[in-house]
Order: C-alpha cells, then sequence, then structure tokens
C-alpha cells in the first residue's frame, strides 16, 4: 500500500503528521508525497477559523475527486463529525486529532510501537516540539477547547527523550509549541514549569537554538524574561499573541489583560533584553471593535514594538462565548483592516530590518534558495521558521551545510528579508 499525508493548519497539527507517518511507515506502509501516485490520502484538517474550514473541506473534496481511498482526520472532525460522515460519503473515514493507532487498525496494520517517535518533514536543521495538548482558556473567539480539550502537559522526561533523539538526527533548533506554551506544567505538576523544562532542554548536546511559540501574555513572568536574557540556548524570540490593544475588546475577548498590562509587558522585556525580538498576532473586525478600536490598535502597531505581526479577520464561530454577539462588522471592513495594519507593519519591519545592516547575526542554515540560483539561506534568532523572512548567504564556501550555523555580516535589507555576507 502506498499512502500520502495531506497537513494542514498549524506546526501542532503538522506534529500530529509527522507521528502518523512514522507509525505508518513503521507498520511497513510505502509513504510518497506524490499524491497523484497515492493508494489512500490521508488528510489532517484544521476547523480553527472559517478560512481553514474551507481549505480544509476543498481539499477532501480535489483528493476524492480522484477516486482514490481516503481518510479524514484531525481538528476538523474532532468538530464537526456528525455532518461530515452525511455531507462526505465519499470518505472512507473519519479520525480525531490522535487517533494514529485507529487509523492504522482501519487501514489493517499493525501498529508496531506507540509514543511520540516522528517521520520530520522540515527540514533537517529544525523540528517543531509539542510539549501540551488543549487548553484552559476561555478567549470568547476560540474553539479550540472544544476542539482540543483540556490543557494536558507531557512528563518533562518524556519531553526531553524527544529532543535527545531529536538532537541525535541533526537537528540544531527546537521550536516549542503547544496551544498555550506558558501554561506548561500548571496541570501536571500543580504549578508552572516551563523554566524547569527548559532547565532540562540545555542540557542536551547538538541543540543550539530553542525557540518558544505561543506565549500567552499574562504568564510571561520576571522568571522567564530572566531565564531568557541569561540563556545561552533560549533565543531572545517572544512570542506573544495579544490579539488587540483597546482595552474594552479585550475585555469583551476574555483575555484577562489591558492596554496597560500589554505595554508594561513589552517595556519590562525591552528593558530586560533589548536585543528582544517581538511577534504578535491580532484579530481585526471582532464584534465590539468600533472604530475608535480599530485606530487606537492602528496607531499602536504604528509605535514599532514588534518585528514581526500576524493579523486575522474575525471569524464568527458557533460554539464560542463570541458567537451571541453577531458578526456586525462586514468582511469587506474587516478585511480593509487587516490589509492597513499590514501594510503599516511592512515599513516597520522594514526599518526594523535596515537597523541590522552592518551588524552580526549568527544564521542556522536551512539549505539553498531556487528562487536566486541556489543561494545558501538560512535564519537568525530574529526569525522563526515559516512564518517570518529569511537571510541570504554570500561565502566564499563552495558549500555550506545544511544546518551548519555560520556568523555573517548583515550588508542588505528588504521588506521581509535580509542578506548578508561571511567575513574571512
Amino acid at each position: 500500500m502506498k499512502i500520502g499525508v495531506i497537513s494542514l493548519g498549524c506546526s501542532k497539527n503538522l506534529v500530529d503528521s509527522e507521528i502518523l507517518l512514522a507509525r505508518l511507515r513503521s507498520a511497513g506502509v510505502e509513504l510518497t508525497p506524490d499524491i497523484d501516485s497515492a493508494d489512500c490520502i490521508i488528510v489532517n484538517t484544521c476547523g480553527f477559523i472559517e478560512d481553514a474550514k474551507r481549505e480544509s473541506i476543498e481539499t477532501i473534496l480535489e483528493v476524492a475527486d480522484s477516486g482514490k481511498r481516503v481518510l479524514v482526520m484531525g481538528c476538523l472532525v474532532e468538530r464537526y463529525r456528525q455532518e461530515l460522515e452525511k455531507g462526505l460519503p465519499e470518505v472512507e473515514g473519519f479520525f480525531g486529532t490522535q487517533s494514529w493507532d485507529d487509523i492504522l487498525k482501519h487501514l489493517g496494520l499493525e501498529p508496531r510501537y506507540s509514543g511520540s517517535f516522528r517521520l520530520l518533514t522540515t527540514p533537517r536543521a529544525y523540528a517543531y516540539l509539542k510539549i501540551a495538548e488543549g487548553c484552559n482558556r476561555l478567549c470568547s473567539f476560540c474553539a479550540i477547547p472544544r476542539i482540543r480539550g483540556k490543557h494536558r502537559s507531557r512528563p518533562i522526561e518524556e519531553i526531553v527523550s524527544e529532543v535527545k533523539d531529536l538532537a541525535s538526527r541533526g537537528v540544531k533548533e527546537i521550536n516549542v509549541v503547544s496551544q498555550d506554551t506558558t501554561f506548561y506544567g500548571k496541570d501536571l505538576y500543580g504549578e508552572f514549569k516551563l523554566v524547569d523544562l527548559l532547565k532540562e532542554m540545555e542540557k542536551v548536546e547538538g541543540i543550539e537554538w530553542i525557540r518558544l511559540l505561543y506565549l500567552y501574555p499574562t504568564e510571561v513572568s520576571d522568571e522567564l524574561i530572566d531565564f531568557i536574557r541569561d540563556s545561552e540556548k533560549v533565543v531572545p524570540y517572544f512570542d506573544i499573541p495579544i490579539q488587540h490593544i483597546s482595552t474594552p475588546v479585550l475585555k469583551s475577548m476574555r483575555r484577562g489583560y489591558d492596554e496597560r498590562f500589554v505595554r508594561s509587558l513589552i517595556d519590562k522585556i525591552r528593558k530586560k533584553i533589548p536585543e528582544a525580538v517581538l511577534r504578535t498576532t491580532l484579530i481585526v473586525g471582532y464584534p465590539t471593535e468600533r472604530e475608535d478600536d480599530f485606530k487606537a490598535l492602528k496607531e499602536f502597531i504604528e509605535e514599532g514594538h514588534f518585528h514581526w505581526l500576524g493579523v486575522f479577520t474575525y471569524s464568527h464561530e458557533e460554539d464560542t462565548h463570541a458567537f451571541n454577539l453577531g458578526d456586525p462588522v462586514p468582511q469587506e471592513v474587516k478585511e480593509e483592516r487587516r490589509d492597513r495594519l499590514m501594510e503599516i507593519q511592512r515599513e516597520v519591519t522594514r526599518r526594523k530590518n535596515e537597523e541590522l545592516i552592518g551588524k552580526k547575526l549568527k544564521v542556522l542554515v536551512e539549505g539553498y534558495s531556487e528562487e536566486f540560483s541556489f543561494v545558501p539561506k538560512g535564519r537568525a534568532y530574529i526569525h522563526a521558521p515559516e512564518v517570518d523572512g529569511v537571510i541570504y548567504v554570500e561565502s566564499e564556501e563552495e558549500f555550506l551545510k545544511e544546518g551548519e550555523i555560520v556568523e555573517l555580516e548583515v550588508t542588505q535589507a528588504t521588506d521581509y528579508d535580509l542578506a548578508g555576507v561571511i567575513r574571512k
């Protein structure tokens, strides 16, 4: 049997797909990235917001039209299993987010092992590491707790074992992910244990960078900031989704903080770690967002606090607290607000990139660019994989190895990317 897996959605979903791929391979399956040659296609779906749901449905319909065996798993199934079973009879089976062994049994395959061993699909230089599943937050716009359940931390020993395995395979950068990374350990140990986990991860030989993603603002503690400041491996990159800056909107979103808190947190990080890079995520078009709320958000972004920023238009989701507020902001207004913020941020990022010209940065080489005649490319601590920019490397060396860390001088900057040269 030849099987292809299509993974949609976030990096946390990708980890689930990588676990599935490893178990399929251990059961003797031939895996293929060529969907056309596959006998069976498994689609790992996202069901977070409307655009993601639409992409998932369109992908399922596209592969179903091929006449091949089709299995569907993931968040969309967790949320809409009955509707999917009725509406998509051409799909052979539907499975939840972590139903790896159920999928194998359905295919008549015998699972050879359990655990979190994965077949990596990222470049060898880096990997994602999921330290927990689910979320205990009560944000009004989010259906994740209903889809993924309550927060469930993995034991420190189990996570460190996986990090050692990743290091043995040449991984240099660990990108720590979960629905709420700063909540790590509270359910399992009775107190927040992210710093304790990081201390153990730092001991693993071969790992050079550790990057934290999805930090909830109220749990970015002084202890965590100080640890990152003093760490030799945890990079000073703060991915903190604030969602908005207007206090009335934040209150309706049930985020648990206000504008004053956000500004205080940013100031604290900047004072303790001047070289820190901040990324955030925003929502525009929330039901209670008025013109003056958006104006406050726009002016806040113009202040240039963030190196990287993503903006989502509000998605009106059933089974969320905000659903009863309706969806009064027209879609075209949401999109116009999103585009205005992204244009502002484009200028902010370009300015921050230009400030790096002449400075030296360590770069993790990820491979070679096909777009620019196979020029080496990589990322610095300021870049998270996939969502931020890259650095193109000019080197006198004939060949730079994937996973190699080099130091270069930044010589050029664009809206999102950098270029630099390795000086001898």
